[in-house]
């Protein structure tokens, strides 16, 4: 008998990774914050609950998408949150990016449930939410990992289980050290050529076609080059993540020093009131800088 999956947060990475789960004939219960949200998704063929605890008193396995480590906490662990529903042998997939201590507490909250948990944050944004071509790393036992396989290969393309539980939180905080001195690193680039006359589109084909070549000019083209900032993912929320990777580095005595830059920076772009933009909008502050819009 198939399982039943819970799903809570549906934000602009939760709900298309949820269509996809129902697509592929997953019966779904869903929980939002904003319960509009639940209600319009279970009118496409899911049930909506109120509470995560419904959420979880509803499902075998139970996905959670959220903002960040205290949402997260919140709805596992909080009044009628998820461990107040769930069920012995249950499954708890935290797919949000959060605190990797924190993973490892709510996990071991789960146990003492007799229930499970794992940590698998995504990488490929809003893009990869809607193709289901996310990158999933994954934190807990082997066991919960190949029975969870299925859930993510429907959302994701590349699915690593990277080791036990808080793994997956430590990959995802690297990942966006990653990311965000890529997207630092273009933004210089087409700045500089842009006032040096160059075309910005040029700049990135042949910066493509060569060891510069990253996911980050795919990805990012269009909102490069039209200035077209509509989030896939927020300035604010990248800027929560660096501080993740910077708190992970002083755990574990590993000097960041261009993380802590980068982090500045997206601390700036909040500050100058655009921290609700998508994180390639770290161009406009090196144009700011530089006095100059590219194209």
């Amino acid at each position: 008998m198939a399982e039943k999956i819970g799903f809570i947060g549906l934000g602009i990475m939760g709900a298309p990774m949820a269509k996809n789960l129902m697509a592929a004939g997953h019966e779904l219960v869903l929980h939002n914050r904003t319960r509009e949200k639940a209600e319009e998704l279970a009118g496409e063929g899911a049930t909506a609950a109120g509470s995560p605890r419904e959420v979880a008193e509803g499902s075998d396995v139970v996905i959670t998408m959220l903002p960040d480590s205290p949402d997260v906490e919140e709805v596992v662990a909080g009044e009628g949150g998820v461990l107040e529903g769930i069920g012995e042998g249950s499954l708890v997939v935290d797919m949000s990016t959060i605190s990797p201590v924190v993973a490892r507490e709510l996990a071991q909250r789960a146990r003492e449930k007799g229930a499970s948990m794992l940590d698998a944050p995504v990488s490929g944004g809003d893009v990869g939410a809607r193709d289901g071509t996310l990158s999933i790393m994954v934190g807990g036992s082997e066991e919960d990992f190949e029975r969870a396989r299925p859930l993510f290969e429907v959302m994701g393309k590349t699915v690593t289980r990277v080791g036990g539980a808080g793994a997956g939180q430590v990959v995802k905080a690297c990942n966006q050290i990653v990311v965000g001195l890529t997207i630092e690193a273009v933004s210089e680039a087409l700045v500089l050529g842009s006032k040096a006359g160059v075309e910005p589109s040029k700049i990135l084909d042949v910066l493509s076609g060569g060891l510069a070549g990253n996911k980050v000019m795919e990805v990012k083209r269009d909102k490069f080059l039209e200035h077209a900032f509509d989030p896939g993912f927020r300035v604010e929320l990248h800027r929560k993540d660096l501080g993740i990777a910077l708190a992970a580095g002083r755990e574990y005595g590993v000097a960041l020093p261009v993380t802590a830059i980068v982090d500045q920076m997206l601390e700036a772009l909040r500050a100058k009131g655009r921290g609700d933009r998508d994180h390639s909008a770290i161009l406009t502050l090196i144009e700011d800088l530089a006095e100059h819009r590219i194209g």
